[in-house]
This record gives structure tokens, C-alpha cells and sequence, in this order.
């Protein structure tokens, strides 16, 4: 079902499996407390190697960029608790924030999954880490899991 929301349909199921190996997983979010102490796990106990950190200031969070195979962990502390991820933290405790999927084009993404019905947290992208385009899919149109969609520039 994600995939008919991020690529073009494709009346052959056999285009659909090819289109569906050539999507990836960009990176997984991770909400903690501090930077520090989820790197006190992902990096000094399972040995994962940082790619870069940063601070996002419009989405209020600091990331820090782990490389785990072809994809990554993204590590997310936030700048206050009022900010996004500081509310998650608030009411679930550090884990697991979010999936994000790698999309060629984000703005045909977006309308596509407007037209199919997703309710959509951001219907236009903003910049987030790196300097990517990206945007959020609400949990209660993706099976509970909230969704960010990736465009690299």
C-alpha cells in the first residue's frame, strides 16, 4: 500500500515489484533526551559511525546522522519541550519517531497522496537536514507510523 502512494501506478504488477526495489528507506528517527546519550548506545555500544550533526532550528531539533549499512539512524534531541519532539518525548519517552522514504520528486509525491486521500502534516516541503527537501505524513494515514518523505538536492 506505501508504495502505491509514492510511485506512479503502473497497471503491470510486474513494473509495481521494479518500481518498489528502486525506493529506499532514507533513514529511521529516533527521539532521545540528548544527542549524547543515544550516541552512548548507537555509537559507543553498537559501534555505528557519526555522518554529521546538526541543528534544524525550524523544526526545532538537533540531528545527529549515523551510517547503518546503505541507509541511516537519525538521532533527534529537541531544542524545547515545546517543539515537536519534545512533545513526543513528553508523552512516549525516548524510540522511535519516524521511517523516512527516499522520493525523486517530493511535489508529486505530495499530490499523489493528497488525491488518494493521506492526510498530509506538511502539503508543502520545507528544508530539514542536510539541506533536503522533506515532508510528513500523519500516522493515521500509514498504519500508525508516521511517515517523512526525503528529497535529496
Amino acid at each position: 500500500m506505501l508504495s502505491a502512494f509514492l510511485v506512479p501506478r503502473i497497471r503491470s504488477t510486474k513494473h509495481k515489484a521494479q518500481n518498489a526495489k528502486h525506493m529506499k528507506f532514507d533513514h529511521i528517527g529516533i527521539a532521545t533526551k540528548s544527542i549524547e546519550e543515544g550516541l552512548a548506545v548507537w555509537r559507543d555500544v553498537l559501534g555505528l559511525e557519526v555522518d554529521s550533526t546538526e541543528e534544524v532550528t525550524e523544526q526545532g531539533v538537533k540531528v545527529c546522522m549515523l551510517a547503518v549499512g546503505d541507509t541511516h539512524l537519525e538521532l533527534l534531541e529537541p531544542l524545547g519541550p515545546e517543539t515537536s519532539v519534545g512533545k513526543f518525548l513528553a508523552k512516549r519517552g525516548p524510540g522511535m519517531h519516524h521511517i523516512a522514504i527516499q522520493v525523486n520528486d517530493i511535489h508529486s509525491s505530495l499530490a499523489e497522496l493528497k488525491r488518494k486521500g493521506a492526510r498530509l502534516i506538511d502539503e508543502t516541503p520545507r528544508v530539514g537536514a542536510g539541506g533536503c527537501l522533506v515532508a510528513f505524513v500523519h500516522p493515521s494515514s500509514v498504519n500508525g507510523v508516521l511517515l517523512e518523505l526525503v528529497q535529496h538536492q
